[in-house]
């Protein structure tokens, strides 16, 4: 394999590091889930956290995204569409969680 083709595609090494972090950020929270080790509002805030570590292990070891890569767009157009992702996200919660208090409340209505 040529020095350009490494670099652009990632090396056997790069591969394997993040074969093997994938493997032991899926394990974890399986291994969670299952023995019941935490407590279930812990657990889930586990998991949310590590889930995040593996799409940066995935960016990072397979998709090589990076600041060298196409001069740093590839990040930046990364980093772009995690916030829109991210402003997307938060604000549908934000009015799911708020739409209760702007509805009418429920009237009873008289039986016939």
């Amino acid at each position: 394999m040529s020095a350009s083709n490494e670099a652009a595609h990632g090396s056997r090494r790069t591969y394997l590091i993040g074969f093997l972090l994938s493997v032991v950020l899926t394990a974890v929270p399986f291994w969670l889930v299952m023995s019941g080790a935490l407590a279930p509002q812990i657990t889930g805030t586990v998991i949310v956290l590590l889930a995040v570590v593996q799409i940066l292990v995935h960016t990072v070891c397979f998709l090589h995204v990076n600041t060298r890569s196409e001069g740093g767009w590839t990040l930046m157009a990364y980093a772009f569409t995690a916030v829109m992702v991210l402003i997307v996200i938060a604000g549908s919660l934000w009015i799911m969680f708020h739409i209760n208090s702007n509805m009418m409340p429920l009237m009873e209505m008289p039986s016939s």
